[in-house]
């Protein structure tokens, strides 16, 4: 597969690995609402942000969405867009290894990016998540009409989708065989109707006619499928048009008409007749087409910012409400999900809380505050701007607020000073399974799987630091590890300690992997 170079792409491979693991240090002053909800918003670099949710996140995020500076040369009130090429290269590369490992398998990530740097995107990301699961590009119409300054002037953004997993040889991706079809519209709805037969109404309802030929030129013609069709109202034997063919076997069409399925028009003398496909038969949804026109502009975006914050909107181009809601509904189901790691003025954050999705949000300046957390607290409090009507939303809910702590880590690779059980123990599942741990360890094991289970023995987490009590493993303390395992639990046991004191021959014997901390602490970089 083709790959795009630039001048530090080597140096930017290994960037996402280089980054330290810091610790989330809550702000409970900046929280609001039930801050039992599961949603998060997130004040720091967001490389090293997306890095400390790894051991507790990874690939468990159904959606990602995100809206990452355009490199569009102009200076912006609150980042930096005026990127040189290769350094706006160099910082998506990095986080976009991020996002894909905290994608679920069968998730997804939506990128809104222009033509400035979209079709380098394609190619990196084609890289990143592979070509083979690269899902659609969607135009999203953002203004009515071209600025007058241009020829030809663009009134569209891409929306780049990718799937994380595509199984063998299936057409598409694990995400697209679980997104939502968009709710039926009173247009498509008025495709099915009831039609005058000879012999009346068809009982079944209303129905949609379907052509039952097929183009025949260019190779297509198929011999089989081209056979008379006896007209039961007048007779007559018919042949499909000139040039095609029908679609459907003979005995298929015979069972057709056996089943009154074909409609000959309302006298019954159509020379071609149609298949009927009733409204009771049809998908409960719509398929989503690649062109959207419908879900508001950039000046509809601007406007929501101004009834939220009561003043012209301190984003030139923030989206709106509705282009959200149609990514998060396709994409996502409630309690799932969804991340947004350039949360700008925090619309993504704001339509998940909305539509009854968990969120993790990122934002790196001064407006993770003042607009992301305030623009939150008014979505608690029921605010009635942008898609609120149509979901009715009345309020409710919560988020907490975080800051980047600490590194857990220090440069020489050893655990920092004052690094909690879990904390710890949350980096060194991740780093053994590659997996974020289900749920908060109970005493010394971090989790089990069929044939492996780890623990660890840290901060007096058996109650004292003695050796025949504490971080050390002795057969007193291997005995509460094993009080802590699954009965039928009989694979190996990965223990991290400060030290072991049973004998080489005693570790085989018990089927025991003996991990020194520090020292043996490797969390993938």
């Amino acid at each position: 597969m083709p790959i795009l170079t630039w001048l530090t792409r080597d140096e930017d491979l290994t960037a996402a690995r280089r980054a330290p693991y810091r610790l989330l240090e809550e702000d409970g002053a900046l929280g609001r609402g039930d801050p039992d909800a599961g949603n998060m918003l997130i004040q720091g670099d967001n490389l090293e942000a997306l890095k400390a949710l790894l051991p507790y996140y990874a690939g468990r995020v159904k959606c990602i969405y995100i809206d990452p500076p355009y490199n569009t040369r102009s200076a912006f009130e609150h980042y930096d867009d005026n990127l040189e090429h290769s350094r706006w290269l160099a910082m998506m590369w990095p986080r976009l290894e991020l996002l894909r490992e905290l994608l679920s398998e069968d998730g997804s990530i939506w990128v809104s990016i222009d033509d400035n740097e979209g079709h380098y995107l394609k190619v990196i990301m084609d890289e990143v998540f592979g070509r083979s699961n690269f899902i659609l590009d969607i135009s999203w119409k953002k203004r009515d009409g071209p600025p007058n300054d241009r020829t030809i002037a663009s009134i569209h953004e891409h929306v780049l989708v990718w799937g994380k997993h595509r199984l063998l040889r299936e057409k598409r991706t694990l995400a697209e065989e679980r997104f939502n079809l968009m709710a039926r519209t009173e247009k498509s709805n008025a495709q099915y109707q009831v039609f005058d037969e000879p012999s009346g109404p068809d009982p079944r309802g209303p129905f949609r006619k379907i052509d039952t030929t097929a183009n025949g030129k260019g190779g297509r013609f198929v011999q089989s499928l081209f056979y008379p069709v006896t007209n039961p109202y007048t007779g007559e034997e018919v042949l499909p048009r000139q040039g095609t063919c029908w679609r459907h076997s003979k005995a298929d069409m015979e069972k057709l008409q056996a089943d009154g399925r074909l409609f000959w028009g309302a006298k019954g003398t159509a020379k071609t007749p149609m298949r009927k496909l009733f409204a009771s038969e049809a998908k409960q949804g719509m398929t989503t087409p690649s062109v959207w026109d419908d879900v508001g502009y950039n000046q509809h975006a601007s406007a929501e910012m101004e009834h939220i914050f009561g003043e012209k909107a301190a984003f030139e181009t923030p989206k709106p409400e509705g282009l959200l809601q149609r990514i998060i509904n396709i994409a996502s189901n409630p309690g799932d999900i969804v991340l947004d790691s350039f949360l700008g003025s925090g619309t993504t954050a704001a339509v998940a809380h909305k539509m009854g999705r968990r969120y993790i949000g990122v934002e790196a300046g001064d407006h993770a505050v003042t607009h992301c957390a305030a623009r939150l607290a008014k979505v608690i409090d029921g605010e009635q701007g942008g898609v609120s009507k149509a979901l009715d939303w009345t309020g409710g809910g919560g988020f907490r607020f975080y800051r980047l702590g600490e590194p857990v880590f220090g440069e020489d690779g050893t655990v920092s000073p004052g690094i909690r059980f879990s904390a710890l123990g949350a980096h060194i599942w991740f780093a053994e399974t590659g997996q974020a741990p289900t749920s908060p360890p109970n005493g010394p094991v971090l989790g089990t799987g069929a044939e492996r289970a780890v623990a660890l023995l840290y901060n007096g987490v058996l109650g004292d630091r003695r050796p025949q009590g504490g971080n050390v493993l002795t057969r007193q303390t291997l005995a509460i590890i094993r009080e802590h395992l699954p009965r039928d639990f009989d694979g190996e046991l990965v223990v991290y300690g400060e030290r072991s004191a049973l004998t080489a021959p005693s570790l085989i014997r018990e089927r025991i992997v003996f991990r020194q901390t520090p020292y043996d602490v490797k969390v993938r970089r």
